[in-house]
């Protein structure tokens, strides 16, 4: 109860002082942050200083990414299990972002867009705890591993959303020939269109296995309010779909594969965030 030895949230509210997790947020965008402002810099040197500061990025980005993962584990872990509420399942994907960022980062090459990739990921943090969620503990291993698979692989096309983007400015600024600062960082258009598809493959291959195994596993779509969430995943799969069979057959790129990114990821994110947002937020229910 308050005011007891082991419990301090009456601290924070008594007397204004900020709780762990206030603390442990501002820590790890203070870590993200110091991350991306270093690998964007030792990405513009041209000097041998530049590996030791990509370096000294790379561990800041790794420290945050460690008290990340653990504010998300202590955010998730209650006392009936683990529990994926809207806010933890966001902060989960940008915790995926900020890995596969700093592991791009080996390659001097992506040094600059995992420099613009790692601020998304230290404002998804700030959604660490927010909503409620179910415990998925009592599920059976086929359906949490459907739940595993559907979260890598929204994280994937969230990435490969977040390139389109970042290819969308970068071709405008070419055609246009104002070259803008930020831009400067990234990789040439055409290694950026390669790691959009390649992203997109992966994606496109975890979302096949989610869908086929919620497909198989659930029990009753209609009781547990996922009808809408699998039309819409379906009707994303199809457009992920037709993309890479377009790119493969037509070498589709450019501003066609752009929209068709931007097209599947907004229907995705419609199918997983949006019907969770109204479940969780306007009608009180969750999934499940």
């Amino acid at each position: 109860m308050p005011g007891t030895l082991c419990d301090h949230s009456w601290i924070g509210a008594s007397y204004g002082i900020p709780t762990l997790n206030s603390v442990l947020k501002l820590t790890i965008l203070i870590c993200y942050g110091s991350a991306a402002s270093l690998l964007a810099i030792s990405r513009g040197k041209r000097a041998t200083g530049s590996h030791s500061t990509a370096l000294i990025g790379v561990m800041s980005g790794v420290l945050g990414l460690l008290m990340h993962t653990y504010l998300l584990y202590a955010a998730s872990l209650g006392e009936v299990g683990l529990q994926l509420s809207f806010g933890n399942t966001i902060s989960l994907v940008g915790s995926l972002i900020a890995l596969v960022a700093l592991i791009g980062s080996a390659r001097t090459e992506f040094t600059g867009l995992a420099a613009l990739l790692l601020p998304f990921a230290a404002l998804s943090a700030l959604t660490t705890g927010l909503g409620e969620g179910r415990s998925i503990a009592h599920l059976g291993w086929p359906m949490q591993a459907h739940i595993v698979l559907s979260v890598v692989a929204y994280s994937l096309l969230t990435i490969a959303a977040l390139l389109a983007g970042l290819i969308a400015i970068q071709d405008k600024r070419l055609r246009t020939r104002h070259p803008f600062g930020l831009l400067r960082l990234l990789p040439p258009l055409e290694s950026m269109e390669g790691l959009l598809f390649t992203t997109i493959g992966a994606g496109f291959g975890l979302l096949s296995l989610a869908i086929f195994s919620g497909l198989i596993f659930v029990d009753n779509m209609f009781a547990q309010h996922l009808v809408h969430k699998t039309v819409l995943s379906l009707i994303a799969w199809l457009i992920f779909g037709v993309l890479l069979f377009g790119r493969t057959k037509f070498g589709w790129r450019g501003r066609k594969a752009i929209r068709w990114t931007l097209g599947g990821f907004a229907v995705l994110a419609l199918a997983y965030f949006g019907s969770r947002l109204v479940l969780e937020f306007v009608l009180n229910r969750h999934w499940g």
